[in-house]
């Protein structure tokens, strides 16, 4: 293959910026996650247990990974000091005050999943089960894990042990630290409950699917495909949620403080979602989806069905490119690889292409006034991800390596650079 020397020596001259992520931490999670689906699908495992054994199988070969090949574990941004082992006398008290903060924390969150009726209907009831069995063993053994670990942190002094030292009165208390721990952990716990409740449902449907019938039917095998995808990116969104963790350098280093970044995110989810029927941004009545236009135009429905897969596989590749760090509103390291290296937000980006293509609001089923309603709301949707990137991007900028992500993506990424060309700049 012919390669432009000018180009390549550009490339020398202005190299990306490493990635927090390897390449092949996403790869190893997403063989383990195809191996289990081949075997669910032989053995015909579509049940929720399953589902979960799919999101072990995702996330194991990723730490293992993890650990044995990048050797994550020895990054200087872990705060991890592996050769220094303080003595237990001299961290015991630390750890003690920090167990009181996160246990706190914990009651914190479940006090909140108690209160919230929505939290026990239809899918979540699934979420709450498997939480619920995971709480007692996780209480028992964050206790020899946050001894162990505070022998060896450089600073064992966090938001967990700020939040615990001002609860138990010990001087003024650390506000920064305190709150940045409390959106993390409200992060975790709203986004956690969401990933478990929808683990199910879509790894069943791909399970149980008729290939036979899937395979004769361009319409039936790209939705079989999309749903492929989803499956991975749920399993290792939910992994990203599940792992937060200092060893793995997976830990959360800020959570977004701007209120605007809360607001614009949680309104694309359950119980604030704006986008569901019947929801003030519900762009759907009056409209009907591509296969009802295409309809009697094989070879349109194929084209478009591919395409729509392929922007589907984007949607997932931007989140199988995370690895173990997935997760909203946080900063768990700057990713530079993957489709990060074409665009700054591509699972936004595909997701709303994704939305148009399939909907095509522009036409109706209705009246004018039916389409004019749908495309408006779909363009005020697609805005919605616009501020998201915008005030995830206002959170990044205080991360010195994502400054440097963000004007090497302005210098060299084709679709900022596109953006800038289409607005004349």
């Amino acid at each position: 293959m012919y390669l432009d020397p000018a180009l390549a020596s550009a490339n020398r001259a202005d190299p990306r910026p490493a990635s927090a992520v390897s390449r092949g931490v996403g790869l190893a999670g997403l063989a383990g996650l195809a191996g289990w689906i081949a075997v669910a699908r032989h053995f015909g495992m579509d049940g929720p247990y399953a589902a979960l054994v799919g999101v072990a199988a995702c996330g194991v070969p990723m730490v293992l990974w993890s650990l044995l090949v990048d050797k994550v574990h020895r990054h200087r941004s872990t705060g991890i000091d592996w050769h220094m082992r303080r003595p237990l006398r001299a961290t015991i008290d630390i750890s003690l005050v920090k167990l009181t903060g996160l246990w706190a924390t914990w009651a914190a969150i479940t006090l909140a999943y108690a209160v919230g009726r929505f939290y026990w209907q239809g899918n979540f009831q699934f979420a709450m089960w498997c939480l619920e069995r995971a709480a007692p063993p996780l209480l028992v053994l964050s206790i020899p894990y946050t001894i162990w670990l505070d022998r060896r942190l450089v600073e064992p002094r966090d938001g967990a042990w700020a939040l615990g030292a001002w609860l138990l009165g010990q001087g003024a208390p650390d506000r920064e630290a305190i709150w940045n721990h409390l959106r993390s952990w409200a992060v975790k716990g709203f986004f956690l409950a969401f990933m478990l409740a929808i683990v199910p449902s879509g790894f069943g449907d791909f399970v149980r699917a008729d290939t036979s019938a899937v395979l004769r039917d361009p319409v039936a095998l790209a939705n079989w495909l999309i749903t492929f995808m989803f499956v991975v990116d749920v399993a290792f969104a939910t992994v990203g949620y599940l792992l937060t963790m200092r060893p793995l350098d997976a830990h959360i280093r800020t959570a977004n403080p701007y209120a605007a970044g809360w607001t614009a995110a949680l309104i694309c989810y359950p119980p604030f979602i704006l986008m569901n029927p019947g929801g003030p941004l519900d762009y759907h009545p009056g409209t009907a989806d591509w296969t009802a236009w295409l309809a009697g135009y094989p070879i349109a429905l194929a084209l478009v069905g591919a395409l729509l897969v392929a922007l589907t596989a984007i949607y997932a590749w931007a989140t199988v490119a995370f690895g173990l760090r997935f997760s909203n509103l946080t900063n768990r390291g700057i990713l530079t690889h993957g489709p990060y290296a074409w665009s700054r937000h591509p699972a936004y980006l595909s997701k709303n292409l994704f939305w148009w293509l399939s909907t095509l609001p522009m036409l109706s089923t209705g009246s004018l006034v039916d389409a004019t309603r749908a495309t408006v709301l779909l363009g005020v949707v697609s805005a919605v991800y616009y501020w998201r990137a915008k005030t995830e991007e206002r959170h990044l900028s205080a991360d010195p390596d994502y400054r440097a992500y963000d004007a090497w993506m302005t210098r060299n990424a084709p679709i900022p650079r596109a953006f800038a060309w289409i607005a004349g700049r």
